[in-house]
């Protein structure tokens, strides 16, 4: 009598191990306007912990944190007319939020459009640190970190998004963002236990 035999499965490969080569962390505007002030939102605040936490390791190796953040002129700035006023140069709501515990050793890259390149000194800043893959967070993922992802890509860096610190005002304008970025740029997300493995 023959005996029934079961195919076994074939062994689940392992995903490839993410090598980041030579990262910096781009945080977007996560400054008291759009966490807590005139632009603040519940999923803003969201993701101040995972957000932090990932700064804090990635200074911990090295990792260059740059911020690039909106420095707004009063009465001027054309995202005014659009936004209202947020993040005005010198008042409070244009500081990064105390959770992020900026530090001497991080870098400030202040903007007055949705990209951190438009017009700033960031292109130079990452070229004179041997950055090639910057790797996104921050505010807004469907626009800000959208408009710097795409600069960044056409200059030619490696972009990745930290999911997790990360989002937008909605989940649909999230995702909406996440797509986009993936899509035109090659921008994969991980999670920060990714990224911190791979510092």
């Amino acid at each position: 009598m023959a005996t029934k035999t079961t195919k076994k499965a074939a062994p689940k490969k392992a995903a490839p191990k993410l090598k980041l080569d030579k990262p910096a962390i781009l945080v977007v505007d996560m400054l008291n306007d759009f966490v807590t002030g005139a632009l603040g939102c519940d999923r803003g605040r969201a993701i101040v912990p995972a957000t932090a936490k990932l700064l804090d390791a990635a200074r911990k190796k090295g990792v260059p944190v740059i911020f690039c953040n909106d420095c707004h002129i009063k009465g001027i700035d054309l995202e005014l007319k659009l936004w209202g006023d947020h993040a005005i140069k010198g008042t409070k709501g244009a500081e990064v939020i105390p959770e992020l515990k900026l530090c001497a050793k991080d870098y400030v890259v202040p903007k007055r459009r949705y990209s951190g390149f438009f017009q700033t000194d960031l292109d130079i800043l990452l070229k004179e640190l041997g950055v090639k893959t910057v790797i996104m967070t921050g505010l807004h993922a469907h626009m800000c970190v959208r408009h710097t992802s795409a600069d960044a890509y056409c200059l030619g860096y490696n972009v990745v998004v930290a999911k997790e610190a990360t989002d937008s005002f909605t989940e649909e304008d999230y995702k909406i963002g996440i797509a986009y970025l993936k899509t035109c740029y090659g921008a994969d997300a991980y999670s920060n236990k990714e990224l911190i493995a791979a510092f």
